[in-house]
């Protein structure tokens, strides 16, 4: 008597698979929620304090921001300038302080430029910028303390949660593509 051993291959039970893209999905999904939400949260952290505006500016015209800043709390203050199709050497940035005395002038040679300044006394400090040229040149800038290192650090940490997210998404379609699974 001859005897055949007969095996069967047993496949992986679909529904488990389902379950665990589908699983999966949801947990990238809510890690790509939260990725946005500390994003959205950080850059109100960041930006706060920070006083923007956006003009036009020639010879004739210029555009000033005002900021009010204490000494005590905040040592170093930034200012960030977009000088859109602004020629070069023509369009400038200054801060005035409190006392009327020029802190810092910048000459915009590039389109954006950002440059920190130290606060010494408190008060009402003016970021002013003027261009020599006669024709019209779009300017958005804005002027703020710096932020601290724990602000930035929300930033960084959504930038990290949403790619944790969007990898999760690649590894559950490369499993499901591998396991043959139309979710």
């Amino acid at each position: 008597m001859i005897r055949t051993k007969i095996t069967f291959k047993l496949k992986k039970n679909p529904i488990k698979s389902v379950q665990k893209a589908v699983l999966g999905l949801v947990i990238s999904g809510i890690l790509i929620v939260v990725g946005l939400m500390l994003m959205v949260l950080g850059n109100q952290i960041v930006l706060e304090g920070v006083n923007q505006e956006n003009g036009k500016i020639n010879s004739e015209q210029s555009l000033t921001i005002l900021n009010e800043f204490d000494a005590e709390t905040t040592p170093t203050g930034v200012f960030a300038v977009q000088a859109i199709n602004s020629n070069e050497g023509t369009t400038s940035a200054k801060i005035i302080g409190p006392s009327g005395n020029e802190i810092k002038f910048v000459w915009i040679n590039q389109e954006t430029i950002e440059e920190e300044f130290a606060i010494d006394e408190t008060g009402s400090y003016k970021l002013i910028i003027e261009s020599q040229n006669t024709e019209e040149t779009q300017v958005f800038a804005a002027l703020g303390p710096l932020p601290d290192a724990e602000k930035k650090t929300i930033g960084f940490i959504s930038v990290y949660v949403l790619v944790v997210g969007m990898a999760g998404l690649v590894i559950v379609g490369i499993y499901a593509i591998k396991n043959r699974i139309s979710v």
